[in-house]
């Protein structure tokens, strides 16, 4: 069995669990996922299995959406509602619409982001959720994340000094959206947290496609999981794209370096190319080469000659 699974993943599971819990169903252990989400979120999380665990990198998607919801009052250690309350604020005079769609037009664009402590960011070679359970507070680096999108989903909720309301965010990768909760709270004057999470859109990989664990069991039950995956073919089909000829195939499956053709003269070294068989297989990925700019090379041959 191989491709890829497009999970939709439920609460209460870490990544790695999903990872565990894929491996006992297909009965494998090549399983990867292509991106961490927290236990409490839920959405879109693709796996590898097989072979396809080679191209696990290359699906860790630069653009993700989520649905989620703040709420304005208080704020936790952790930004989500798993944490302790760190901070409350009445939420008076009431939030009106109008002022939350003011500060979401505000946050579009390029903007600056501090990582939250509880979060896999290293510093100084520690991960910073391990200083934030010793107690310790570090200086964080911030980033630049790119907002592509921040629109508002609801109504805001306002009820027990307490505002809630439900937005979208199309975002860049390496964006905390809860830690995006705290800085719109910030924007309205008081402390804020993320009390729900769902991942909609990971690149090109959208949930209405996704399949969740009971799904999964009931395909394995009939024999039919296998056509629930996307070939590696079909989940890289964003990538720059080479067909090559039958007489090349076995070169690029023992790894030769080619001429790199003309349309990819410009690539910036790295830059990752899907080469394909004339049986429209995915054989390799190829990128052009660091040193001699008329040629690529490999940088995963993902069907060797058998």
């Amino acid at each position: 069995m191989e491709g890829v699974l497009l999970l939709n993943k439920p609460a209460g599971m870490t990544s790695h669990d999903c990872v565990a819990k894929m491996r006992r169903l297909a009965k494998t252990k090549k399983v990867g996922h292509t991106g961490t989400l927290d236990p409490d979120v839920t959405g879109v999380l693709p796996l590898c299995l097989g072979r396809a665990t080679k191209i696990v990198e290359y699906l860790t998607a630069s653009s993700k959406t989520y649905e989620a919801e703040v709420t304005i009052g208080f704020s936790t250690t952790t930004e989500d509602a798993s944490g302790e309350v760190i901070e409350r604020k009445s939420v008076n005079p009431q939030i009106t619409q109008e002022e939350v769609e003011q500060v979401l037009l505000s946050m579009t664009g390029i903007i600056e982001q501090i990582p939250p402590m509880y979060s896999a960011v290293k510093v100084k070679g520690k991960k910073l959720y391990e200083y934030a359970r010793a107690g310790i507070e570090v200086e964080r680096p911030s980033r630049m994340i790119t907002i592509s999108e921040l629109v508002l989903l609801s109504s805001v909720n306002n009820e027990d000094g307490l505002a809630k309301f439900r937005f979208r965010v199309t975002c860049s990768k390496g964006t905390y959206v809860r830690t995006l909760a705290v800085m719109i709270g910030e924007r309205l004057g008081y402390p804020a947290h993320m009390s729900h999470l769902i991942r909609t859109k990971s690149g090109e990989f959208d949930i209405a496609n996704c399949l969740t664990f009971e799904e999964i069991e009931a395909a394995i039950e009939c024999g039919e999981l296998q056509d629930s995956l996307l070939t590696i073919g079909e989940a890289l089909k964003d990538l720059p794209k080479l067909i090559i000829h039958d007489t090349l195939t076995e070169k690029v499956r023992n790894g030769a370096v080619l001429e790199l053709p003309s349309e990819f003269l410009e690539f910036e070294v790295g830059s990752p190319i899907a080469v394909y068989g004339e049986d429209g297989s995915c054989i390799a990925i190829y990128a052009k080469h660091p040193t001699k700019q008329h040629l690529m090379k490999p940088t995963k041959v993902l069907m060797n000659e058998s």
